[in-house]
């Protein structure tokens, strides 16, 4: 691992026009989404006679991809038509998030002036000094081992789904999208139950444990090391340089400076914008490291940062 420069003002020299992608269907992305659903098709038909370490890898795998697929269609992929795009993610394979409230939450991130600051940013793992105040010992010490990756791969997933559910229990702003947004997501849900339990005899509890959980794990796998609430504001969106299974599930997202710098680049387009000007890329964003195992190592039971916002190390 080694950290970038501080590059406050750094501009990126690549220039890739938006224009230049507006307007065609991006088939590998097409391609990407047939292969997605004709595995979990295989996978599910198939469960019983498939031993549970193989669902379980693979199951993961196909929800956490068909979640990158659902990042890419946010970001306008990987047709002109929002609708069609929207469609190709209508099954909701993990279950939990509506789509639409997904999106609205992310472009959000996007537009947060200061990431990481859970006051600005939707997609901040951390809590204000003011709510670390009030919370008892026990939770606190369950947001700092979520701050490890072992916690967040062990922990990580209910905590999510439940925070979410609790935040939408809770929501004092309630609107016909966001009524239409949950409307929708239940007929994804009914659509993949359908399949799962009635026609594959698959029990819920199975299917949530085997697919839905390593799934959701291997998604906060990626978003551990997107962001890193650092001193320097400058320094806050961070590298990995995956391996290749993991930086296809991602679909790269894993670059994820480029990604903030360049949002309406497809996937397949990111590593070679990366590799055109890597010095200048790292220059701009926070930290690379060499890998999701080389951040196993240095971060499985050991927190990146505080929960406390601003952060501090521990």
């Amino acid at each position: 691992m080694t950290s970038a420069e501080n590059a406050s003002g750094t501009q990126i020299r690549p220039s890739v026009p938006r224009t230049a992608l507006a307007d065609r269907v991006e088939w590998p992305t097409i391609a990407i989404s047939v292969g997605v659903y004709g595995l979990f098709g295989v996978l599910t038909w198939f469960h019983a006679v498939l031993p549970w370490w193989l669902l379980v890898l693979a199951g993961g795998y196909i929800v956490a991809l068909h979640g990158s697929l659902q990042h890419e269609v946010v970001h306008g992929h990987p047709t002109p038509k929002p609708w069609v795009n929207e469609a190709l993610v209508f099954p909701s394979l993990w279950l939990w998030l509506p789509f639409r409230i997904y999106r609205d939450s992310h472009l959000q991130h996007h537009r947060a002036a200061v990431l990481t600051d859970p006051a600005d940013d939707p997609e901040s793992f951390y809590v204000d000094s003011e709510t670390w105040a009030r919370l008892p010992g026990i939770a606190r010490a369950a947001l700092v081992a979520h701050n490890t990756l072992l916690g967040r791969l062990v922990i990580g997933p209910p905590l999510a789904v439940v925070r979410f559910l609790i935040g939408e229990a809770g929501n004092q702003h309630w609107t016909r999208d966001r009524a239409i947004a949950w409307l929708l997501h239940m007929g994804g849900v009914g659509l993949v139950v359908t399949w799962t339990w009635g026609v594959c005899g698959i029990p819920l509890a199975e299917y949530l444990l085997v697919f839905v959980y390593p799934g959701v794990a291997l998604t906060l796998l990626r978003s551990f090391a997107e962001h890193d609430a650092h001193p320097d504001p400058t320094r806050r969106t961070t590298v990995v340089e995956a391996e290749a299974p993991l930086a296809l599930a991602f679909l790269n997202n894993n670059l994820h400076v480029v990604h903030h710098r360049y949002p309406h680049l497809p996937w397949y387009r990111l590593p070679d914008v990366y590799r055109l000007d890597r010095r200048t890329f790292l220059a701009a964003g926070g930290t690379v490291y060499d890998g999701y195992f080389r951040l196993a190592v240095r971060y499985l039971v050991i927190p990146r940062r505080s929960p406390r916002f601003p952060a501090v190390a521990i």
